[in-house]
């Protein structure tokens, strides 16, 4: 029976031989640079712009503690509790001691968000980003990236910190889980907004701790989604509440369920609207519309589920149009939510699902969100 080295694949079906060598279709686009050990830096240092709360004090140490005993962790954090910077204190200790980090997320657009925070509070450490069309450097103190970026660190990071877990791509990935599993040298630390009860089951079975965190960090509930139903179409209802979100100086994100219904709606919408854009995964130019949205230029963005992870920004509103898509599980639902109100001076916004039928996931998901709320 052959196995992939790199992916770990023993499926006939994607294995093949060329020149008298077996090669493995499943992974066989990963190719490029591999990592290599460079030296830690000296003088590590962490810089944080604000306090921690007590309960973030207390998860901080506990993350700490246990990677310091060699236990990995599973953490359960709502959207917006700040459990990136939970983490902050257990690396430092690994770069102090001369470790490898690694920060990954699925998606390349987490990693462009996490970047500036990652090296703004570590001011004296090497930060790296890398992700699809940027990596051309390798080493780092600290190395930011993609999923799709592990299959270069071969048992190499001392701490692997992985955000959103269940996000695609990488979810039920076997390739990328592989990748994962490969580049960990020491222990790793998963977090998530919407656990996997299997993969928290995992984590402790396999001697790991499990921890959880249900406020945010500047205490004010989850938005809880409206639903709003209409047996028409579901464009004026969008178009009545983008005028009033103008009117109010309120941004906001509009989720559509496919690319090719973000084209559509697009093509209304911008008769209407001057100040709007539209991203979505395969749009070379999402990144810099992103980042004009974030400084002001536009008023609100039409947006597949790219944006319903990891992306901060002020005064936003979220409207889901055709929440009653199949591809909205209440996961995504929840952390499409969670977009809202996550900044400390503007801690509330508005969640409306708009649809033509309730669907079982839209109620899970504000249950769920309630739920927490009372946790």
């Amino acid at each position: 029976m052959y196995e992939c080295p790199k992916c770990k694949n023993k499926d006939t079906k994607y294995l093949a031989t060329l020149n008298n060598r077996i090669y493995c279709r499943k992974c066989i686009n990963f190719n490029g640079k591999m990592s290599f050990n460079d030296i830690v830096s000296d003088n590590q240092t962490l810089a944080l712009d604000f306090s921690l709360t007590d309960k973030q004090k207390e998860i901080s140490k506990k993350i700490t503690s246990a990677i310091n005993n060699k236990k990995n962790v599973f953490l359960y954090a709502v959207t917006g509790a700040g459990k990136t910077e939970l983490v902050y204190e257990a690396m430092l200790n690994v770069l102090k001691n001369k470790g490898k980090v690694g920060f990954t997320v699925p998606r390349k657009d987490v990693v462009i968000d996490l970047y500036p925070r990652i090296k703004n509070a570590f001011k004296n450490s090497k930060v790296v980003a890398l992700y699809g069309g940027n990596t051309s450097n390798l080493t780092g103190d600290i190395i930011i990236l993609t999923t799709h970026q592990l299959y270069r660190f071969e048992n190499y990071f001392d701490l692997l910190v992985f955000d959103e877990i269940d996000a695609f791509p990488y979810k039920g990935n076997d390739v990328l889980i592989s990748f994962f599993s490969k580049s960990v040298k020491g222990n790793y630390v998963l977090m998530s907004a919407t656990p996997d009860e299997e993969k928290v089951n995992e984590v402790i079975s396999s001697n790991g701790i499990y921890l959880s965190l249900t406020r945010r960090y500047h205490g004010v509930d989850l938005p809880l989604p409206k639903i709003e139903l209409t047996m028409f179409s579901m464009i004026p209802l969008l178009i009545n509440h983008l005028k009033r979100f103008i009117k109010e100086n309120k941004r906001a994100f509009v989720f559509v369920p496919t690319i090719e219904e973000g084209e559509k709606l697009f093509r209304i919408i911008k008769l209407f609207f001057k100040n709007c854009e539209y991203v979505y995964s395969y749009k070379k130019e999402r990144n810099v519309i992103i980042s004009d949205f974030k400084n002001g230029k536009y008023d609100f963005l039409i947006t597949t589920s790219i944006l319903e992870r990891g992306v901060t920004v002020s005064s936003l509103q979220v409207i889901v149009y055709r929440a009653d898509h199949e591809i909205f599980d209440s996961a995504s639902l929840i952390q499409i939510s969670g977009r809202v109100g996550r900044k400390i001076n503007s801690p509330y916004g508005e969640v409306i699902f708009l649809a033509n039928k309730n669907t079982s996931e839209m109620e899970l998901a504000i249950n769920k969100i309630k739920e927490a709320n009372n946790g």
